[in-house]
């Protein structure tokens, strides 16, 4: 099993070595050449000394069988406002455009982070970057920024019409068989698959599990699941 010492090292040499996305879009849904530059904090750490939210320590089911991971691990996740013109109600990744002012993504994804959840910038060591993906629906082309939390600080939903809830789900109940599936949309009148997360009665989806499932796999965390699984959408039940 990796321990949390092993996920922090895997996570650099993942960032070393870079990473493919395969995404089966058609080329106008993945060409970067008009996409806005944003940066999302894929940000890892062991929380169990803070107060858990839904979603958090509290809710871990610690009989359940071992995993490939520890069950200490976790990644933050933020639920976006119903309200906002792209993406709405959706699980997501601390982050969004980078400015003028950023030095690059990773100064981005820090201060965008920081907006969004309260997260301090001092407690947070970015690992590296991963190849930016183009996000069709929004017009973005987003750089993932894994990050490794030194120190664990409180985090909430700091403006609540950008993001309603922030939580940590543990990666381990993220790798469970059973919380995995797929979701379909429709692109030019062709319907495609992507990756699920079903965890605390959220369902995570999109771009968010798009990087999390990718991440998984090329770190050798994920276990065998059902690809013949759908999960509903979030957009489709709300």
């Amino acid at each position: 099993m990796t321990d949390v010492a092993d996920a922090r090292a895997e996570l650099v040499a993942l960032c070393d070595r870079g990473i493919t996305w395969h995404t089966d879009l058609p080329r106008w849904a993945t060409d970067a050449a008009a996409r806005r530059p944003a940066a999302v904090l894929v940000l890892f750490g062991v929380l169990d000394d803070l107060p858990a939210r839904a979603g958090g320590p509290a809710d871990r089911d610690t009989t359940a069988p071992a995993a490939r991971v520890a069950r200490d691990l976790d990644v933050l996740l933020l639920r976006r406002a119903s309200t906002l013109g792209s993406h709405p109600g959706q699980i997501a990744f601390p982050g969004g455009r980078i400015e003028e002012a950023d030095d690059g993504p990773i100064a981005g994804a820090l201060r965008e982070a920081a907006e969004e959840t309260g997260v301090d910038p001092a407690d947070v060591e970015p690992l590296g970057t991963l190849a930016p993906l183009p996000v069709p629906v929004s017009n973005h082309l987003v750089t993932p920024v894994p990050a490794w939390w030194t120190r664990p600080s409180a985090v909430a939903a700091v403006d609540h019409d950008e993001s309603v809830e922030v939580f940590r789900v543990p990666v381990a109940d993220l790798l469970d068989p059973d919380n995995r599936g797929n979701t379909e949309m429709t692109f030019g009148g062709t319907v495609y698959r992507g990756p699920a997360f079903t965890v605390g009665g959220r369902v995570v989806w999109g771009f968010t599990a798009l990087v999390l499932a990718r991440m998984f796999d090329e770190l050798g965390w994920a276990e065998p699941w059902n690809a013949d699984r759908i999960v509903e959408r979030d957009d489709l039940s709300q």
